[in-house]
């Protein structure tokens, strides 16, 4: 079986600077994709960021109230009481598991198997 050859396309300065001006002049950056058959979704914006021009980049700004920080913080930390309560009963279940399985070899039987059969045959009242 052959490996598809792939097509490594490098780009001069000259022609990211050309792109970027065209994109800060107002063409969108999927236009200018289509136009120059540039295939990466996030080539020209890395070429804006290597060439400093960071105002032509979208920009997230979020504002929050004191309320819902301290609920973020609220969150994170019960999030963090959880996993740190799972991973305690990970290493529970792990010591239980390794606990029966010493068991098991030391008098020759199956726990996991014969565990509650006894219960069974008997009935709930015994």
């Amino acid at each position: 079986m052959t490996k598809a050859v792939r097509e490594f396309r490098r780009h001069s300065i000259s022609f990211k600077k050309q792109v970027v001006e065209e994109l800060e002049n107002g063409s969108p950056i999927s236009f200018l994709q289509t136009k120059y058959g540039i295939r990466g979704a996030e080539t020209i914006q890395k070429w804006v960021k290597s060439l400093g021009r960071y105002h032509l980049l979208n920009k997230t700004v979020r504002i929050e109230t004191m309320d819902e920080k301290d609920r973020l913080k609220q969150l994170e930390a019960e999030n963090r009481k959880l996993r740190d309560a799972l991973a305690d009963s990970i290493i529970a279940n792990k010591c239980l598991e390794t606990l029966i399985d010493v068991a098991n070899q030391e008098y020759k039987t199956d726990l996991k198997k014969n565990f509650g059969t006894d219960v069974l045959k008997k009935g709930p009242r015994g």
